[in-house]
């Protein structure tokens, strides 16, 4: 995994200056499969198919607690404004944590996001034009 432009696009995602579809491009190429966001701990872990991780702190201010209770309808309606309408990372983080999103995987080959409530709810949203593959 190239760390340095991991490390270029955690901190262009908490400036706001990279949109959704950017950053997984840039993902992809620096060699990353998977990263999962945890608003508890305030961190981005970034994982490689060969074992590599690189972990990047979330330093964003002003964040809310963590809903109770994962409402899946309040944020299926958020994720399109990060997909398509370059909503910054810190507006979603901001929506996600207020509809109960305690943590998230990206999975960047799988083209899916699992978002994870805390009483072990979970919403899985594809990626724009992705589509399950059986098996």
């Amino acid at each position: 995994m190239d760390t340095q432009i991991i490390l270029e696009v955690a901190q262009r995602t908490l400036a706001g200056t990279i949109s959704f579809p950017d950053a997984v491009k840039s993902l992809l190429a620096s060699g990353v499969e998977y990263y999962h966001v945890d608003y508890v701990l305030r961190r981005t872990t970034f994982y490689s198919a060969a074992g590599e991780v690189t972990v990047t702190p979330i330093d964003l201010e002003g964040l809310p607690p963590v809903a109770t209770f994962l409402d899946a309808a309040a944020l299926r309606a958020n994720i399109p404004d990060s997909q398509k309408n370059d909503q910054k990372f810190r507006d979603f983080s901001f929506r996600a944590m207020t509809c109960g999103v305690h943590a998230y995987y990206a999975f960047l080959r799988g083209q899916r996001v699992t978002y994870l409530g805390r009483n072990g709810d979970q919403h899985v949203e594809w990626f724009p034009g992705a589509r399950p593959v059986a098996p």
